[in-house]
């Protein structure tokens, strides 16, 4: 499959030039949590939707904002989920590894996608397009329960998170905070008291 107006927005060029044609491990996508309580003939809808690409370190899978349209999951390699501060700075919030799902959130909410996606190391997603999905999930509603679940362990994943965030190294985020408040200065004094 070569780049032209009707193919997917999806791959990447560089994952285009490097397209596996091989049947989908359908066997990978039945242990996706969000696959997993898919029928048979529902699986192969979905796994004759997909391809299987191949990505070198570095590549990028998807960039923030992008519009999504699929999701992947990590038959090998690994797959760094990263946000960019205005500054350039970067901050991985999530590692994929194989079997890891990831770029699912816009099959939900619709909306562009949360963060970058880049190849750590040489790795092979199954790319999965988000249309058969939908119509399952449009056939038969119960199994959005599962998407549920699934939801909810991120949700506490992230209060975890931010609970470490808040409870953890505190002497790092101080310096950090004082070196914020200090700017370009050799010394400054503290507006704010040791409680706030």
């Amino acid at each position: 499959m070569g780049p032209n107006a009707t193919a997917p927005l999806w791959p990447s060029p560089l994952a285009l030039s490097r397209y596996d044609a091989r049947v989908v491990d359908i066997a990978l996508l039945q242990d996706v949590q969000l696959l997993d309580e898919l029928s048979d003939e529902e699986m192969d809808r979905v796994a004759a939707s997909a391809q299987t690409l191949r990505y070198l370190r570095g590549d990028v899978v998807f960039e923030e904002g992008q519009e999504p349209d699929c999701l992947c999951v990590v038959a090998s390699g690994r797959i760094a989920i990263a946000k960019r501060s205005a500054d350039g700075r970067e901050s991985m919030v999530a590692l994929m590894e194989h079997g890891d799902v990831f770029g699912d959130m816009g099959l939900f909410d619709g909306l562009g996608r949360s963060a970058e996606a880049r190849a750590l190391e040489p790795s092979e997603l199954v790319v999965v397009p988000y249309a058969p999905l939908m119509a399952i999930y449009e056939e038969r509603p119960t199994l959005l329960w599962g998407v549920v679940g699934l939801l909810a362990g991120r949700l506490r994943n992230t209060n975890s998170a931010l609970a470490d965030s808040v409870f953890l190294d505190v002497t790092g985020r101080t310096a950090k905070r004082l070196l914020e408040l200090a700017g370009e200065a050799d010394e400054f004094a503290l507006p704010i008291t040791q409680e706030e």
